[in-house]
């Protein structure tokens, strides 16, 4: 009786607790600040808008802006491919320190807690909890979740976190058997595909863990990394925690895979960790604390005592949502609806995760030459996806981590030779091309200066001119297990034949259309620097795309080294083995970004490029689910229809983002799906990097103002859409400041000097304004 009685006040304050943070959750319009419309459950299904789509690949993090560890439940065990959280599941099996950017790269240097009750389970399936989403509460200052114990009873479970440390909190029932289990590495043999192999890595890799009871600690590290096999080895690094408990520990042990040690104090495995056993009472309230460190066990020590120095769980929150409130308050949408709110704020969150910072205090470990260095430093670049709209996007909205974010990539470049293409912490090789030399600069013509400019010059350089190691022998296919840097495979060709030719580099279309436009965003930065023997080459560069255009097929194609195009059947779909990435021939039909007049001209002018345009949207090619179509609803203000574009603006902003757990098309990708949508709401979009010019299409909101800053100086730009309705989609007029703007583009000079673009919205196209 006594038990059922403990039992039923135990429920009855776990459900009383989450009632009360449910009803804070709920709070009226009025009452809600930004932060408050975040919801990191947004994207996290598995699942797509529909079959073959990915699903938004997003994570249900806790932590700072940026931070360089993601606190989080986990529900499954994650490697390439799979996230460490998916909305589909249904039990969780542990609460995560990850670094796993996005789904299809790996985790490093994790370590997971998980609160048991009852019979000792270890591994991760037989230790999971049953939960439900309705117990669910997920914000990027907070998380908490009721589990459900196999005796129905409940436990609480609860998140709070700075950038490299946590607080985690749980309500336990009376139990004389309780317990956390902590895994400080996970090589399971069962996860084994093509894009994960385990059995090197068991071979070469152990974590190590170590209970001190005196101290009322768990010491370890993990030296594992899930993509090692597309990276260079790496002895030194490892993934360092220490794991503090307000309970005080009374038995313990260690295990590794099935094998149990009790009364162990330390253990080296592949698959392994440690347990700590106590007595609860019901209600009671059991605290872990967590720090992180890629440098040393007394780093992660130093991070802990600086970003969680007791034990205080409400005023860690408290911080960490003043933070996220600080950098969400800069920009401020007006006249939308509670749900449009909801997806800008996720959003606007989902592109401020991404890079992360690698730094701790001063030091950096780099995964480029494996030492710890002096400085700041980021790492997680999803270059091939956000160097076209996040980190434009990060121009205004995190002014004073652009410089920092270019200085990482040019660390990169001095530790490991080269600008990274998709560090995870190491390089990888993922996707194609140099993007980095996009983002950098872009940065560089926009005033962003606060870096080596002459080393970024190098470095941008060397990218344009230096083939990689063995480059007209290895065709450097997609995720290839490590040779070396692959940079811009089939570079030595592109150079001297003007194209990648199909068959001796992988993706050669795809390769020599992206190399172009990089090419192009290289020869502004020279252009600037006065290097004008640089940029004349550099542009001659730019211009290679057209080698692959084939007019009788009326798509850019494979072409064989002897100068013939491959045989073209437009019936067929080409994929990677057709010479694209991640697309086909319509993915990739308007891809040069860098020269659109030429590509327009290419196509026989603004009419039959129009035609192709209106075929590409109307016949189902366009995926707003990738990324390389994400500038194809602006190039109709290049062929004198930007109406169309305005159109596809309010369509693809509607559809394709929305509040609820399925809720984006497509894979986040570290920020870019999100960035896409804010510069769509804002009017105007960055096609052409490094150009200075941004394609107009239209507002969606009544007005939004963005706070940002131009050097040390604060500005303030209010956008403002006039008679904004269903049926007022088109821009009829644009005003800057109370001039006009004449045509469909407008100038980041224009921009930043100014304070009020103004747009005028009607019913009906205004086909004079082009």
């Amino acid at each position: 009786m006594k038990n059922k009685f403990a039992f039923f006040c135990l429920t009855a304050c776990i459900a009383l607790c989450a009632c009360k943070q449910q009803s804070k959750e709920k709070q009226s319009a009025d009452q809600k600040q930004e932060v408050d419309y975040v919801n990191t459950l947004i994207g996290t299904p598995y699942a797509g808008f529909a079959e073959e789509i990915h699903g938004g690949g997003t994570l249900p993090a806790v932590g700072l802006p940026y931070a360089m560890t993601n606190f989080m439940p986990q529900s499954c065990e994650n490697n390439m491919g799979h996230n460490a959280y998916k909305y589909e599941d249904s039990t969780i099996m542990g609460f995560l320190a990850s670094h796993q950017p996005t789904v299809w790269m790996g985790d490093y240097g994790y370590v997971s807690v998980m609160p048991q009750i009852g019979e000792l389970k270890l591994l991760p399936k037989d230790r999971a909890l049953s939960f439900r989403h309705e117990d669910e509460i997920a914000r990027p200052h907070y998380y908490s979740v009721i589990l459900n114990t196999a005796d129905q009873q409940k436990i609480k479970s609860e998140i709070a976190a700075a950038s490299r440390a946590a607080l985690f909190q749980f309500t336990f029932p009376a139990a004389e058997q309780a317990r956390f289990v902590i895994q400080g590495i996970n090589l399971n043999r069962e996860l084994t595909d093509p894009s994960n192999e385990y059995e090197d890595r068991i071979k070469k890799i152990k974590g190590y863990v170590k209970i001190d009871t005196q101290k009322n600690e768990i010491t370890g590290y993990n030296p594992d990394r899930q993509s090692a096999q597309i990276g260079p080895e790496l002895p030194n690094f490892k993934g360092y925690f220490i794991i503090q408990c307000d309970k005080k520990i009374t038995s313990f042990g260690t295990w590794d895979n099935a094998t149990n040690s009790p009364a162990s104090i330390e253990q080296s495995g592949t698959r392994m960790g440690a347990y700590i056993n106590f007595k609860t009472t019901a209600g009671e309230v059991v605290k872990v604390r967590i720090g992180t460190s890629f440098i040393s066990l007394e780093q992660a020590r130093e991070n802990l005592q600086k970003e969680v120095p007791d034990w205080d769980f409400n005023k860690l929150v408290t911080a960490t949502r003043n933070a996220w409130q600080n950098e969400l308050s800069r920009l401020k949408p007006e006249g939308i609806s509670e749900d449009q709110k909801a997806v800008f704020y996720t959003g606007l969150f989902h592109t401020m995760q991404f890079p992360r910072e690698m730094s701790e205090y001063g030091k950096y470990y780099s995964a480029f030459d494996d030492k710890v260095h002096t400085g700041e430093s980021y790492t997680d670049f999803s270059l091939w996806d956000t160097y076209r709209a996040l980190h434009p996007l990060l121009i205004f909205t995190q002014p004073d981590r652009v410089n920092g974010m270019v200085n990482a990539m040019l660390q990169m470049y001095k530790e490991g030779g080269w600008l990274p293409m998709w560090p995870n912490p190491a390089e990888t090789n993922i996707m194609i091309s140099t993007h980095a030399d996009a983002v950098i600069a872009d940065a560089y013509l926009k005033g962003f200066t606060g870096y080596d400019t002459t080393l970024a010059y190098e470095a941008l350089l060397k990218d344009a001119t230096v083939p990689p190691d063995n480059d007209t022998i290895l065709p450097y296919g997609d995720r290839d297990k490590w040779t070396g840097y692959e940079v811009r495979a089939g570079l030595t060709r592109f150079n001297s034949m003007g194209y990648i030719p199909f068959g001796k580099t992988a993706e050669s279309v795809s390769r020599t259309l992206e190399y172009s436009s990089d090419n192009y965003s290289v020869a502004q930065m020279a252009k600037k620097m006065g290097r004008t023997e640089d940029y004349n080459r550099l542009m001659g560069w730019s211009k290679n795309y057209k080698n692959l255009y084939n007019k009788k097929a009326g798509f850019f194609v494979p072409r064989m080294l002897d100068g013939s195009f491959l045989e073209y059947n437009p019936k067929k779909e080409l994929g990677r083995q057709d010479g694209f990435t991640e697309g086909d021939q319509w993915t990739y039909l308007f891809g040069a970004i860098q020269d659109i007049p030429g590509m327009i001209e290419l196509m026989g002018g603004n009419e039959p490029f129009a035609t192709k345009l209106d075929e590409n949207f109307s016949g189902g090619h366009y995926r707003h689910d990738n990324e390389p179509g994400h500038h194809y609803a602006y190039l109709y203000d290049y062929c004198g229809q930007p109406w169309k574009t305005q159109e596809l603006i309010r369509k693809h902003t509607t559809i394709n983002y929305l509040n609820k757990p399925l809720g984006i098309n497509g894979n986040e990708d570290c920020g870019q799906m999100a960035a896409w949508y804010i510069f769509g709401v804002m009017g105007f979009y960055p096609v052409t990097p490094a150009s200075g010019i941004y394609a107009i299409g239209a507002p969606q909101y009544p007005k939004l103002t963005i706070n940002y800053k131009v050097g040390t100086q604060p500005k303030t730009l209010e956008i403002v859409a006039n008679n904004l309705s269903e049926k007022n989609l088109y821009v009829q007029g644009v005003q800057l400041d109370g001039k006009a703007i004449e045509h469909p583009f407008i100038s980041h000079t224009e921009i930043i000097n100014g304070s009020r673009l103004v747009f005028d919205m009607g019913p009906e196209p205004n086909k004079n304004w082009k």
